[in-house]
């Protein structure tokens, strides 16, 4: 089945086509660093992890930059807020810094692999200023005391991705800087100064004690004098800086949709003429109670608490028994059934494992185990390519974990090519795809000792062809010293460990 994924952009189910056949370039809207990452952060965080993976499994080269956002009036409200016997951090690049070092730290923790880059925004200025100074220009922007909007009027599709028209729109933006618009709808590109105090006094908490009254945040010098760059702009900037004017696939939070990255294809398309991403892919968000859960509603689970709780499978699991597409809510009892689920399969896995290992194992035993394997394989390919459906993938894993314990709990010598091909199955595609650490000791060494066992018997035969019976009979007295009984059988040589 070909790789068919839900682009928000048309709105319908796409094959999908890389602009390179052997390598896909994926840009994912990373975090403002303002707060600990949370559940929903991870959410999103594990469901691109496994759409890299798979896409890998597929053979393409993946090339994935994810950027931080260090930049922002949020992280400055929380200059000099107080927190132990110090404050959260005495400038806007202290309190980024702070966080940053917990963005990672969580990653990690969640067994994501690296993207390529994490670019910053305070890395990247001079590529966002000669972004604006293109786009004024080429007309699509202008200058207003000393800031730079882009005009939306300018660009005849805007409102594409959100399917909405401009002149419905509502104002972007801060309601200060509004009189400096031509059109309620344009969005800064740059910001003439530093941070207002109303907007810092938005993202303060009563509950919170603060040594700085009104921080500015930093600012940069620019052509139009000393500011600071839109939100907007600065993906667009990282984005071309990285994986050029054109990338396979853009993924972000549901909510990211409109202003967020509708802005960044207006102003990246106009700037380069060229289309900026060929498939754009949103997650939707994690509930909490019937709402959002977000760092500014402080209604949120902080990741390191999470995984220190309940460790990462059971998350790993809780999250990809939802499709990254599709709404998900956290409760206790989603999450024990997620550890009840992680448990299952886990079991299935290593009742598969010793059974390999055992002496009742034999590579000559005919199973229906073998086609289970292969079927399971098959269903989570189907699901996986269908929009990286992680739910029926899961369901194919579980599938064979029944098929398992069903076989293991009924037969008493067992199919160890049958096994073997089930334990490689849940480490294919549990592990390598979906990221669950299984106990790969066993694995490994049983997998190991039956590959080596199969060389010297496939040695042996050899040997006995060319009528060297004295070394095949010692080839055969060395295996059984070692604890693997060979039997030499119609079909050709069998053994158990």
């Amino acid at each position: 089945m070909t790789l068919r994924v839900l682009n928000t952009l048309s709105g319908e189910r796409e094959v999908f086509e890389p602009a390179d056949p052997e390598e896909v370039l994926l840009y994912y809207c990373g975090l403002t660093v303002s707060d600990d990452p949370h559940l929903g952060h991870a959410r999103t965080w594990v469901h691109v992890d496994v759409i890299h993976r798979w896409l890998e499994q597929l053979g393409y080269g993946v090339r994935h930059v994810e950027n931080v956002t260090d930049v922002n009036e949020k992280i400055v409200a929380r200059v000099g807020e107080r927190a132990g016997d110090g404050t959260v951090g005495d400038s806007e690049r202290d309190v980024a810094r702070r966080f940053i070092d917990r963005l990672f730290s969580d990653m990690r923790s969640l067994r994501l692999k690296r993207a390529e880059v994490y670019p910053r925004v305070t890395e990247h200025l001079p590529e966002i200023i000669e972004l604006v100074e293109t786009l004024l220009e080429e007309g699509y922007a202008y200058e207003s005391d000393g800031s730079v909007y882009f005009d939306v009027t300018a660009v005849p599709d805007y409102g594409a991705l959100s399917n909405q028209r401009v002149e419905d729109l509502e104002a972007q933006g801060p309601e200060a800087g509004r009189a400096d618009k031509h059109n309620p709808a344009d969005f800064a590109l740059w910001k003439a100064g530093g941070v207002e105090p109303t907007a810092i006094e938005e993202h303060r908490h009563e509950a919170r004690t603060y040594d700085a009254d009104e921080p500015e945040g930093e600012t940069w010098p620019s052509p139009w004098g000393d500011g600071r760059p839109g939100w907007h702009v600065e993906c667009s900037a990282m984005s071309m800086a990285h994986l050029g004017a054109t990338i396979d696939v853009h993924m972000g939070g549901r909510d990211l949709v409109f202003p967020h990255h509708e802005n960044e294809i207006a102003q990246s398309e106009a700037a380069t003429g060229q289309q900026f991403a060929r498939y754009w892919l949103h997650a939707d968000l994690l509930g909490v109670d019937d709402e959002k859960m977000s760092s500014s509603r402080g209604n949120f689970i902080p990741v390191a608490e999470a995984v220190d709780h309940y460790g990462v499978d059971p998350l790993r699991m809780f999250f990809l028994s939802a499709s990254y597409n599709s709404t998900q809510t956290y409760s206790g009892d989603a999450i024990e059934e997620a550890i009840e689920r992680w448990d299952r399969l886990r079991t299935a896995h290593d009742r598969a494992v010793e059974a390999a290992a055992d002496p009742a194992a034999r590579s000559k035993v005919d199973s229906a185990l073998r086609d289970r394997a292969d079927a399971a394989r098959e269903a989570f390919a189907d699901a996986m390519n269908d929009d990286f459906n992680t739910r029926e993938a899961l369901s194919a894993l579980f599938d064979l974990a029944g098929a398992v314990n069903s076989y293991l709990d009924d037969a008493d010598t067992y199919d160890y090519r049958g096994l073997r091909a089930s334990v490689e199955a849940f480490a294919d595609l549990g592990g390598d795809v979906l990221g669950f650490e299984f106990t790969d000791e066993a694995d490994g060494d049983v997998t190991l000792a039956g590959e080596l066992v199969e060389l010297v018997l496939d040695v042996r035969e050899r040997e006995r062809e060319a009528g060297n019976y004295e070394r095949a009979d010692a080839l055969r007295d060395d295996l059984e010293a070692l604890g693997v009984e060979v039997q030499d059988t119609d079909e050709g040589p069998a053994y158990q460990l």
